[in-house]
């Protein structure tokens, strides 16, 4: 078995996992916000370390800061925030599905805002469509949603397309730099965590203890899933190559599946089992035919020169 395979995995699960530990933390009673909050603060601290291990200083130059509040904006801010408020109103088995759609956001907003991407072809833009038959499918929208539950759906997908934008944006504006892939993201991370440290004091009140496992499922949502998962698909990248790497986004709705019905006991319907099908040969289509240089490391901030096109959730 080849070495890069456990790693593999382990980074398909820890991503697939972040959405039944959202569930976890929202149905203790942590409001939304500080549940997006308390994951950017031990992700970023978990990058802060990794950098200071390395000995490598943060930059001070002003315009990557202003970019990186505003990458963090659309990365981090408000796609955590829609998530773990859509999930107070869907379950993680959906949310999971739906985050799954972020490539052809990306896709989406590259071809809006990258001159290179402006001329898609037929198999990228059938692509487009057939994931928007998923996305209907899953949301099983012959036979009508509840208010609540259109507006959890509604959050999830526009997560998901904040993040499509925060790659096109990413791309435009902070592909050629020459700070690390890991001094990116920690600003980004750390620029999330100053925005939400704002927010959620004024929108939610003070903290409070949610209970040991909610505490558990935070804890491993920031520092794992924000960080240590990021460090895990740059090893991943650097030993078994871009086209492994990558494949993690047709593994997550997956493992996102598997546990939401067997940890939480959510239902798993037919429609999202096919919708979830349809919308990961809808990303099929439309990566390119010759493989990315490199895969995307969970909302954080893509390496000098490569390309992003998956995301955890």
């Amino acid at each position: 078995m080849r070495r890069w395979w456990p790693d593999f995995m382990a980074l398909s699960a820890i991503w697939g996992a972040s959405f039944a530990l959202i569930k976890v933390a929202v149905d203790a009673g942590v409001p939304p916000v500080w549940v997006a909050l308390w994951r950017s603060l031990l992700g970023a601290g978990t990058l802060w370390a990794v950098l200071l291990l390395r000995g490598e200083r943060a930059p001070r130059d002003r315009a990557l800061w202003g970019h990186s509040a505003a990458v963090a904006v659309l990365l981090n801010t408000v796609p955590f925030t829609l998530f773990s408020f859509g999930e107070t109103r869907v379950s993680s088995v959906l949310a999971g599905v739906l985050n799954a759609t972020t490539p052809l956001f990306t896709l989406l907003f590259a071809v809006l805002t990258v001159p290179e991407e402006r001329r898609p072809g037929a198999r990228r833009l059938t692509g487009l469509g057939l994931g928007f038959v998923g996305v209907l499918t899953v949301l099983g929208v012959w036979r009508g949603l509840g208010s609540g539950e259109s507006a959890g759906a509604l959050a999830c997908l526009a997560a998901a397309c904040c993040y499509g934008a925060g790659f096109a944006y990413l791309r435009r504006f902070l592909s050629g730099r020459p700070e690390s892939v890991t001094t990116l993201s920690a600003l980004q991370i750390t620029c999330a965590t100053v925005e939400l440290g704002v927010i959620a004091p004024l929108a939610a009140g003070a903290p409070h203890w949610p209970g040991g496992s909610a505490a558990a499922a935070l804890l491993v949502l920031g520092a794992a899933g924000t960080g240590l998962a990021y460090l895990l698909n740059l090893g991943l990248v650097r030993t078994a190559g871009t086209a492994v790497a990558s494949a993690v986004t047709y593994v997550m709705p997956l493992w996102s599946t598997a546990l939401g019905a067997a940890l939480l006991a959510e239902p798993v319907g037919w429609n999202a089992l096919a919708g979830g099908i349809l919308v990961v040969a809808a990303v099929a289509l439309t990566r390119p035919r010759r493989p990315p240089v490199a895969a995307t490391p969970p909302r954080a901030a893509t390496p000098p020169n490569r390309r992003a096109d998956s995301l955890g959730g």
